[in-house]
């Protein structure tokens, strides 16, 4: 039995891991801003904000043998700037590691992303642990995994009592998933970049769930990659929601863009256009050979299961 301390708990992959973590004999404390309304039975809340002094008062009171650090900003809300963000997902990722040793955590389990491999042209396909983290500066998002990374790394070999498992996760689906990368399935036309096939890696919701339980409790320690088997390109999305591709030159878009953003016309500017470009392919042989689990769902079915969900 081991005391397990979840960051993030009230977002969608913390709620579904505190679900499995119940059904176990572990002492299961959730953590984030507000209590999650399904909070299940045995689970104790503890309020905790990871951009203050929370992290180091409530590790320390707490004394969890892991800790599970999920909080991040996945989808940034209307108006939030990139320093809310950074504090969120650089500053207080710190402080989370620095609590952790400071208290004599045994295991600290981060979700990292993907896109910390970064959106380049010369990308790997597919993309295994070993290659090169290099998350563009200008996607914010992949710029902090880089970050949060590269921390991680260097306490790895300045405290290496402290295990570490860190999961770079592909795409994200399960009921009720709602987020700026669904928001491009809905539109009535998939936009495509023309000469690029924009593939996509999916990781089911309750298959994340039960790695990220392993990675908590009896798994390896290391670094994986966590995705279905196989990724979608445009033209496949396309085809399983019968709708038709606008293929437009990356040039084109980029133009409308530099002019739409500055104008507030558009959240995106013309930087994202290499989000759809150049997509991390991400390789799972690692996480089923190593980490001993092979996810339940392809990347197809993982997204025939959303669609279905999502009344597409």
């Amino acid at each position: 039995m081991s005391r397990i301390l979840i960051t993030g708990a009230g977002g969608m992959i913390g709620r579904a891991l505190t679900k499995e973590l119940a059904q176990g004999p572990h002492e299961v404390i959730a953590t984030d801003l507000a209590a999650p309304d399904d909070l299940p039975e045995g689970v104790r809340f503890v309020p905790l904000d990871v951009t203050g002094a929370a992290p180091e008062r409530v590790i320390a009171a707490e004394r969890p043998d892991v800790i599970v650090h999920l909080a991040s900003i996945v989808t940034p809300g209307p108006g939030m700037g990139r320093d809310l963000a950074y504090r969120v997902d650089v500053e207080g990722s710190r402080k989370v590691l620095d609590a952790a040793l400071a208290h004599g955590v045994r295991r600290l389990v981060v979700t990292s992303s993907g896109a910390a491999y970064g959106y380049h042209a010369d990308n790997p396909v597919p993309l295994r642990e070993t290659d090169a983290l290099r998350g563009n500066p200008e996607f914010a998002y992949a710029d902090h995994k880089r970050q949060v990374e590269e921390m991680l790394a260097e306490a790895r070999d300045s405290n290496p009592e402290l295990e570490q498992v860190v999961l770079r996760v592909g795409t994200v689906l399960g009921a009720g998933t709602d987020n700026q990368i669904t928001a491009l399935f809905r539109k009535p036309k998939l936009l495509a970049i023309r000469g690029s096939d924009s593939p996509f890696v999916f990781i089911w919701t309750r298959d994340l769930a039960r790695i990220l339980l392993r990675a908590a409790t009896d798994g390896p320690a290391g670094i994986y990659n966590v995705a279905g088997d196989g990724a979608m390109g445009v033209g496949d999305l396309a085809r399983r929601l019968g709708k038709p591709v606008r293929r437009i030159p990356a040039a084109a878009i980029r133009a409308a863009l530099a002019l739409a953003h500055p104008l507030r016309l558009s959240r995106y500017g013309p930087e994202q256009v290499r989000f759809l470009q150049y997509r991390p392919v991400l390789a799972n042989d690692a996480l089923k050979r190593d980490f001993g689990y092979t996810p339940d769902l392809t990347s197809a079915e993982v997204f025939d299961l959303w669609c279905r969900e999502a009344g597409l």
